[in-house]
């Protein structure tokens, strides 16, 4: 749902029972001055039915609609999804009160991998920016997903998605010019060690849960290029420690917000196996800089919580639970009343 104008404006969505489901495409607005519904026509053809997708209004005052998700039964008892790619605008005629017409767009430039889950925010000069989300590689029997966490940008004005690069610390990029000359030098000898390069670097991050599982994280980081000469130095001469580089782990459902050019990172969730890990961590990064993240709060794993039955279990469990109650109540009830007989007596 979008903001436009004086409407409140509504697409798609899904509704799902515990016998069926049902994904929608319709498009309703909602008038602030009325406080009332009403249901939109848009002429020409439109996106599927699906939910989850990327809305947002572009400075020449239309709607974005980019992807989404949907499934659809193929057989008894076995669904497949689908996650769209496809991107549509959804304009306002001129002259037409209340009259609305679909556009499908195909913007140039790097376009984001397929996926869903993905969050949106609006960054300055107007670009949508995308962050995270998952591909689904869905079997019969089985469900796998990739995790993401890089970053697009939809520039609706030229019409183009890019994506997001971070530069790096400013301090680093003073120290590397600094030692260029120092990096020439030594061409010869970084070309005989190019068949001994070291490989990407792997980190490991650790999420204990309050059973003793272990779930790991691992990212592999690109190796530093030989170019790049020794480590920096500070200005008193002595060697700077290479650091890994801050990044919020890939996850799909993550919260955006952007304040002041800074764009605020905040939980979402992974799988690790057949287990979901919700995630409670924030993260930072300057969107006029895109140097680095930084970490504002960092996941604490005291705080998961593992729930590993079903829906059926938990609520024989909590019916059971319930008479339990009521025959513990009794039984405490008895035995004060015995008590209390025993004092006066």
């Amino acid at each position: 749902m979008v903001a436009w104008k004086r409407l409140l404006i509504l697409f798609g969505g899904f509704h799902e029972s515990t016998r069926d489901y049902i994904y929608y495409s319709d498009v309703y607005a909602f008038s602030l001055d009325t406080f009332t519904w009403s249901k939109l026509s848009p002429s020409g053809p439109g996106p599927t039915p699906r939910s989850g997708c990327l809305m947002s209004v572009t400075p020449q005052g239309s709607i974005a609609i980019y992807g989404g998700y949907s499934k659809q039964r193929v057989k008894k008892d076995v669904d497949r999804g689908t996650q769209h790619s496809d991107m549509f605008l959804l304009k306002s005629e001129e002259g037409g009160e209340g009259k609305w017409m679909w556009t499908r767009i195909n913007p140039s430039g790097i376009k984001p991998t397929l996926r869903s889950g993905f969050s949106v925010a609006v960054a300055p000069n107007h670009q949508v920016l995308l962050f995270g989300g998952v591909c689904d590689e869905e079997e019969e029997e089985s469900l796998e997903g990739m995790f993401f966490n890089d970053l697009y940008f939809y520039d609706a004005i030229r019409n183009r998605w890019f994506a997001g690069q971070l530069k790096g610390p400013k301090s680093e990029k003073k120290k590397r010019r600094r030692g260029k000359a120092e990096a020439c030098e030594n061409t010869s000898e970084q070309e005989q060690g190019v068949a001994n390069s070291p490989e990407p670097l792997e980190v490991v991050k650790e999420v204990v849960a309050e059973d003793g599982t272990v779930v790991t994280i691992k990212q592999v980081l690109a190796a530093p290029s030989l170019a790049a000469g020794p480590p920096p130095e500070d200005e008193d001469g002595t060697l700077e420690p290479s650091r890994a580089p801050v990044e919020p782990c890939p996850r799909s459902n993550a919260m955006l917000a952007v304040k002041h050019g800074l764009l605020y990172v905040y939980g979402g969730m992974f799988e690790a196996g057949d287990r979901q890990v919700t995630l409670s961590d924030l993260y930072c990064l300057d969107l006029h800089k895109m140097e680095e993240w930084k970490t504002l709060v960092e996941m604490d794993p005291k705080t998961q919580e593992w729930l590993e039955e079903t829906d059926s279990e938990e609520d024989s469990s909590s019916g059971e639970g319930a008479e339990g109650g009521d025959e513990d109540q009794d039984v405490d009830s008895g035995e004060s009343g015995e008590e209390e007989e025993g004092c006066h007596g």
